[in-house]
This record gives structure tokens, sequence and C-alpha cells, in this order.
């Protein structure tokens, strides 16, 4: 008899058990009804095999196929039973590595004819026979010679290098389902018949051996697994919208920006584009100007102020760097273009003898960056190579730093707000493996974070708050605000991070209240980071229907036939005036025509002008997206259209004047 562990469960009971008891013998203890439903056990927050033995106290959590936490399951015997499926339908074919990803999972085979998607249908059908089979999955933990001699015998070159990459104190674990058996560290549900019916292969895709072009080429076979139907398909349906949305082909279709071999990862801006760019731009600085310094550090430095940072160190294989022969040394000199903008503020903050008296100091930059992404992850304006931030950099003591947070935070939710983000999840990023600094000091950075974060979700119900364990920069602490689009899908944006570590490797102080030097804490802060993957965010949340402030071409004033042309002009003119962004479309074309090439570009409002209403002074105007039109005075659209193209910013500003 091994000794007596005690148990908390999630109505705070407490029961003692044998530690060799498994977590299905716990969950037959409780019900038969829910021994039955549960797939795996949480203890202390880890999931496990249902046939684990406990082996220590702690909180355990009964999970069942329902509970959220069992989707990670789903998947990752879905993607075992993937694998089976091809190795049952093409013998020979090697199985590599494969894992859950978010919305599904994929797994690497190499085969020296590829896969291709007329595959994929056969793959699914014989991954529906083998989930009817249902298996039990069973783990076994062999000698590591024993692992290595079998995945040899079996031609399972691949599977031998992973088993050599295991650490000697881990296990090497094996789990089967079935004959079949694969390389795998679970858990796992307790059998195939457990996944159900719900599942699709997405794609197939090259990909080379652990991630390595020297490697060889394998194929990728991508899929998607959810707990019933009706989530299979809300999530099919949801990809049918964001391919309609993606960016890339709005922004063809609204003539926006473009990209080319030539300058990969970089964007070609045209003048439509470049217009939505600048008035984002012009947003953000209206919304920073009573509270930052706008400044410009340099586009490239010398290394010795990256190494002194510890980018070159930690991030030297993302800069792009030049060495350059200097005249009055005898050494070449080697730049780099920067990927951040912190060092040099932290340059501009030491400029000049700084008081606590003037703290805080908050300095602001649009700065244009630059950071070597690789080819295979460009995407459009989502990842790229060159790009501009709305970054900050605020330094302060440390008795000012939650209320800099707060601040932060407030600014951070006004802004997504105005750009119809309603739903911000804030995440604690805490300290990774690798890092610099003391323990001591991201103890105290991490608890400051956390008393905020509480603060920031008691007193704004939009907030939702969790943690990224491990997630924190190598310098210190941060929050990571996530904003959920109109179809769903989340993306990280804005960051929030609290660094003890740059000023002290800087040099960086200013003179207390009692005339000694002390060390700021500086705060990194970006509100919506990257402002071209942020266009391409609200692109696609937007679908190109545009609030009219933010559109680009905000109204087209379009004649029925040549009659109306001065009288066009004059509109055009007028709403110009006012400060519309507006063309006009004189065209020898039928205006059905017109109407829907201006659609398709997304234009917000179209003005139809005929004889009729050049005669009464008037203009139809057709939304896009509404079938119906409106007949208006020239004057009162002019009105009309002028109060609606008021950014939100600004219209607070008017109000509060007013009031």
């Amino acid at each position: 008899m091994s000794q007596a562990v005690e148990l908390i469960f999630p109505d705070q009971s407490t029961r003692s058990y044998d530690a060799a008891t498994t977590g299905r013998e716990v969950a037959e203890s409780i019900s038969k009804s829910l021994a039955k439903k549960a797939v795996a056990y949480a203890l202390d927050g880890q999931l496990r095999d249902l046939t684990d033995p406990l082996g220590q106290a702690g909180k355990i959590e009964i999970v069942t196929r329902d509970d959220p936490r069992a989707l990670e399951l789903i998947r990752h015997d879905a993607a075992h039973v993937m694998a089976e499926a091809v190795q049952e339908l093409w013998p020979g074919t090697q199985v590599t590595i494969g894992p859950v990803i978010e919305n599904g999972f994929y797994y690497d085979f190499a085969r020296e004819t590829p896969f291709t998607p007329d595959d994929l249908p056969v793959i699914e059908k014989k991954m529906a026979e083998i989930i009817r089979r249902n298996a039990p999955f069973t783990k076994e933990v062999w000698p590591r010679q024993k692992a290595k001699d079998v995945f040899a015998e079996k031609g399972e070159g691949f599977k031998v290098e992973l088993v050599d990459a295991i650490p000697e104190d881990q296990d090497v674990k094996i789990y089967r389902q079935g004959e079949w058996f694969d390389l795998c560290r679970g858990p796992h549900m307790d059998a195939t018949g457990r996944i159900g019916d719900a599942f699709k292969l997405m794609k197939v895709a090259g990909a080379y051996w652990r991630g390595d072009s020297d490697r060889p080429m394998l194929t990728r076979i991508y899929g998607t697994a959810w707990a019933n139907q009706e989530q299979l398909k809300a999530y099919l349906t949801m990809l049918e919208e964001a391919e309609k949305r993606d960016h890339r082909r709005l922004g063809r279709e609204m003539d926006l920006f473009h990209f080319q071999e030539e300058g990969p990862g970089v964007v070609f801006w045209h003048a439509k584009g470049w217009k939505m760019f600048q008035t984002l731009l012009a947003y953000m600085r209206r919304r920073i100007e009573d509270d930052y310094d706008e400044v410009n550090a340099p586009q490239v430095l010398d290394n010795a102020l990256w190494k002194t940072s510890g980018h070159w160190g930690w991030y030297r294989e993302n800069m792009f760097a030049v060495t350059c022969a200097d005249e009055e040394a005898e050494d070449h000199r080697v730049f780099a273009l920067k990927p951040m903008n912190c060092p040099g503020h932290v340059q501009i903050f030491k400029h000049g003898l700084k008081s606590y008296r003037e703290l805080p100091i908050r300095l602001a930059e649009f700065g244009a960056v630059h950071r070597y992404e690789p080819s295979g992850a460009l995407h459009g304006l989502m990842r790229v190579r060159g790009f501009t931030q709305d970054d900050a950099h605020i330094f302060c003591t440390e008795d000012q730093l939650e209320a800099e947070i707060l601040k932060i935070n407030d600014l951070m939710m006004s802004v997504y707000k105005d750009f119809g983000f309603n739903e911000v999840v804030v995440k604690l990023a805490t300290r990774p493996e690798k890092r610099v600094g003391t323990d001591e000091m991201w103890d105290h950075a991490e608890d400051i974070l956390k008393r905020a974060l509480d603060r920031m979700a008691r007193e704004d119900s939009r907030i939702k708050t969790g943690i990224n364990e491990g997630e924190g920069t190598f310098y210190g602490p941060k929050f990571e605000y996530t904003l959920k689009d109109a179809i769903g899908r989340e993306w990280q944006c804005g960051t929030t991070q609290v660094d003890f570590n740059l000023p002290e490797r800087f040099g960086a102080f200013y003179i207390d209240k009692d005339s000694e030097k002390k060390q700021p804490v500086m705060i990194h802060r970006a509100i919506v980071g990257s402002l071209e993957r942020f266009l391409g965010i609200l692109i696609e949340s937007h679908a190109g229907h545009f609030p009219l402030w933010f559109a680009p071409v905000q109204a087209v004033v379009a004649t029925i036939t040549s009659d109306a042309d001065d009288y066009a002009l004059e509109v055009a003119s007028a709403m110009k005036a006012h400060g519309l962004r507006v063309e006009t479309d004189l065209r020898n074309e039928k205006i059905n025509y017109k109407i829907r090439e201006h659609s398709l570009a997304k234009v917000p409002v179209i003005l139809v002008c005929g004889k009729r209403e050049a005669e009464e002074r008037t203009v139809n105007i057709r939304r896009l997206g509404q079938r119906d039109q409106s007949s208006a005075s020239l004057d009162d659209a002019l009105a009309s259209l002028v109060a609606e193209a008021v950014p939100p910013d600004v219209a607070r500003e008017e109000a509060t004047s007013v009031a």
C-alpha cells in the first residue's frame, strides 16, 4: 500500500486516496455516470490520462468530453488517427511530428510522392473507419534503446532522431491505438471513438524537417476537429467569411496596396491605402498629443547600442545589419536597422539631467522599424518586415508605475472602442525561462501588474483577464491586449511592458528629492502595435465597409447623363470644401454599372446626379450594402455627411466643448 494523498475537488471538498489510484478510479468513486463521461483528469491544472496514478496531492478535476479543455485532446487524438489512416493507406510512409495547433492539428509525413488535396477525402474516410473501431489508447514507457531499435526496424528514421532529442531525465512514451503506435508525450482520451465525427482535413503543404531548409522536405496535412458538428459547421462558415474578408483580396478590389517579389515583406501603398494609413496616424496622434512628447530616433545605429540593450544577443537573427568601412577607424563598423524604438528613446531620456519633478516623462514615436521575418511567415499586412509602431516609453518612479499602467489601459480601451472592438482580453505574460534581471525584480514587476489587472477587470466589464505563463519578454513581464473582430477571430494588438532592466543597462537615471541618482522604471507601450497590421485587421473586421470618417474615399458623385456633369462637379467641389474625400464619375457608362463598380470598391456613399437633380439642386443618396435610396437637397445631404464624417475622438471633444 503506497501513501495516502489528499485531493481537493472543485466544490472545495477533500478526500484521501492511495497515491496509486488512477484518475478513472477517482471518477468511479464519485459516480459511475461521471466515469463514463470522463476522458481525462487534471491535477493542479495539468491534464493527465485517466489511467495515470495520482502520485501526489493537489486540486483535481475530472474532464469530460464537453469540457473546453477536452478540445485539445480531441484534436490530438484526431492527429494520431490521421497518421494511422495514412500508414494503412500508403504503407512505407514515415510519420514525423503531429502537434495540436490553433483550431486543429497537423502531421508531417515523409513519402516519395507528396500528398495532394485529392488524397484528403480518402484519408478522411479511413479516419472515420478507425474511429468507429473505438480502439483504446494505451500508454507504455519504453527503454530508450528499445524505442530506437523498433523505429529503426520499421524504417522510421525521423522517429529515431526524435527519440535521441528527448532529454535523458524524461521517459520515452509510446501510445497505442489498437495495433498502431507512435512516440508521444500525451495525454490522450481513453479510446478513438471519443473523437466523434466533427473533423475535416483542410489542406496540404510542404514543410522542411525541423524547419531547416537544409533538411528533407515533408508533406504536411492540416486538419480541424471539434466537439460536435455544430462547432465544426460554425468554424467552416467562419473560414468562408474570412476568405471573403481577406485584406489582400479587398486591398486589390479597393486599390489600397500591393506586394511584389522585389520588396518581400514591405508594403507598396497606393493613394487610397496611404490615405487610410494617414487617417489612422492622424487619429493616433490626436489621442496622445496632450500627454506625450512625440520624438524620432535614428533608423540606423551602431550595433554597440544593440549589444548594450541586449537585442544583439537575444534578437540578432531578426535584425537587418550591414558592415561599413569607416575612414576614420581601422576596423569596419557594424550597423543595424532598428527593430524597435526603445534603445533610442533611452538615449533621448538620458540627454540632459532629469529631476524627479519632471517624471513621468512620456516619449512617443510612430517609428518605422524593420525585422527579418522568415519568408514563409510573411502574410500581407499581417506579417511584414517593415512596419510602423505606435510606440511609446514612459519613464517614471516606482510610486507612479501602477497609475501609469492604469492610464495606459484607459487610453487603449478608448481607442479600441472607437474602432468597434468591444470585447477585449488582457493577459499577463509572466517571466520566460531565458531572461535578464533578478527574481526579486521580476517578482516586484509581476506583483504590480497583477494588482493593476485586478483593478482593470473590476472597473471595466468589457475586460476579460488571463495569464500567459512564461510568455513575457526577456527584460520584463507585460500585458497583452487581444481584440475580437466581427466574425469572432482574436487578434493580439496592444502591449504594456514593465522594464527595470534597460534603464540599468544604459545607465539612465534621474535626481530624486534627496539629490541622489535613481534609476527610473521604463514602461514600453503600444496600443495597436503595427499600424500596417492593425489596418489589415480593420479591413477584415469591417469587410471593407468602413465608417465614413475612416473610409479612404467617402463618397463618389456619379452622373446619369452628361447633362448633369457641371452640377456633379459643383457637388463634389462643395463636399471637398468641407473636408470630405470625394471622387466624381462622369464616364459615359450606365448608372447601374457605375454603382456596381463603386460598391465593389466599398465606397460608403454614392451620390447620383441626373438632369432632374441638377434642376432641383438635390442628390440621390445610395449607401453601401443598402438597396433603398433616398433623395435630399444638396445642403441637407452635405450637412449630414459632414457631421457623419467627424472622427469619434473629435466628436467627443466637440460635445465636451459645447457642454
